[in-house]
């Protein structure tokens, strides 16, 4: 019998959630869910989501060719193209320029994925291919003045260690230069305080915060101003979002797709977990949400399926371009089966969607978070 395409994404859904079960270790990192071990490619649990700075052990993994092996004595970084001088720099040269933190969320473009009806191909990411974390080095900008970067040069063109391999082509991304000149937009030496875990992209990745994750190229060692975007296949067809509503199921337009840039608003609920089992006594609801280049402001949650709203408490940070933590105190009134929502507000008037628009690559999902949970009376 020959089997569908359905049945089909269904039966590697499943395989990837056995391989989980019996994820091997990988160098510095704690359990976490594979989905690939080469390139890796490795989901952040729940419970691993509760803290605004997110480990480096803990933090999820998304690779599109295999991890180079990177040597940070030899490595450099060639900025050319549309430059005054063109440069090649050292990670000392790096480090003699003034640093800027940045905490800033990176999340896959692809998170959420195995939500959407009908199912499309690609990892089946969860909740969990995102993550918080305080990233350190110098502005792009800064790096771009040395060379002497024209204004007649509208892109920046990045390129790292990794290289295509069969017919996967190398993985190359244009931005604008109005983000690359943003003081936000760093080379990252260092990640929570400690030097950039070559797993992350080390010795050097670029952080492009408020932006979708393909954007923060790893092991980067080529900046190439230049008058156009990149045209290969990770900026075009990959990576494009509709300019306008699909009917789910349907092919896209290629015409009408439009590179994604800024993330848009959602939240994810952590605790419960989707089917828990919690006794009948005051219980705390936690989650996180964030809005790409705009401010969390509010987060509401319903423990009656949509029925009522309540305000969730936020965490102290309030920022650009990183999550906020939430949490509800909850008591039930009686055992039963109750559906846990949560649903976030940003500074610029977005409101997470009650669905999430259907498109063909399983992109952008944010549609307001549920988890069914089960009440039960205390022994």
């Amino acid at each position: 019998m020959t089997q569908t395409r359905r049945e089909l994404l269904a039966g590697l859904a499943a395989l990837t959630a056995a391989r989980a079960q019996d994820a091997p270790a990988v160098a510095g990192k704690r359990p976490l869910i594979l989905h690939s071990d080469r390139p890796e490619d490795l989901e952040t649990p729940n419970e691993d989501l509760e803290t605004w700075i997110t480990p480096n052990d803990a933090f999820f993994v998304r690779q599109h060719l295999p991890r180079p092996t990177v040597d940070p004595a030899t490595w450099r970084l060639t900025v050319s193209g549309l430059v005054a001088k063109p440069l090649t720099l050292t990670l000392d040269d790096l480090r003699r320029l003034p640093p800027q933190r940045v905490a800033a969320t990176l999340e896959c473009t692809g998170n959420g994925r195995d939500f959407y009806r009908p199912r499309v191909p690609g990892i089946q990411w969860k909740r969990g291919a995102i993550g918080n974390a305080e990233w350190t080095g110098p502005r792009l900008a800064d790096v771009l003045q040395l060379a002497g970067a024209k204004s007649d040069a509208p892109y920046i063109e990045t390129d790292g260690a990794d290289t295509g391999v069969a017919k996967t082509p190398d993985f190359i991304r244009s931005m604008p230069m109005r983000k690359a000149l943003d003081a936000s937009t760093i080379v990252a030496l260092e990640m929570n305080g400690e030097p950039l875990p070559a797993i992350h992209g080390g010795p050097a990745r670029l952080i492009v915060p408020g932006w979708d994750g393909t954007s923060w190229v790893k092991w980067v060692v080529r900046f190439t101003a230049s008058a156009e975007p990149n045209r290969g296949f990770f900026m075009n067809p990959a990576y494009r979002y509709p300019k306008y509503a699909l009917v789910p199921g349907s092919p896209p337009v290629p015409a009408e797709l439009e590179v994604i840039e800024g993330m848009p608003v959602k939240s994810s609920i952590t605790t419960p977990t989707d089917q828990q089992r919690i006794p009948l006594a005051p219980f705390t609801i936690r989650g996180f949400a964030w809005a790409g280049e705009e401010r969390i402001v509010r987060v509401d949650v319903s423990t009656d399926g949509g029925s009522r709203w309540a305000a969730a408490d936020l965490s102290p940070q309030d920022l650009r371009f990183a999550w906020r933590l939430w949490t509800y105190r909850w008591t039930p009134q009686q055992p039963g089966y109750y559906t846990v929502m949560s649903r976030s507000s940003d500074s610029a008037g977005r409101v997470q969607p009650i669905v999430a628009a259907w498109n063909p690559s399983g992109y952008l999902w944010n549609s307001i978070d549920r988890a069914g949970v089960i009440v039960e009376k205390s022994a």
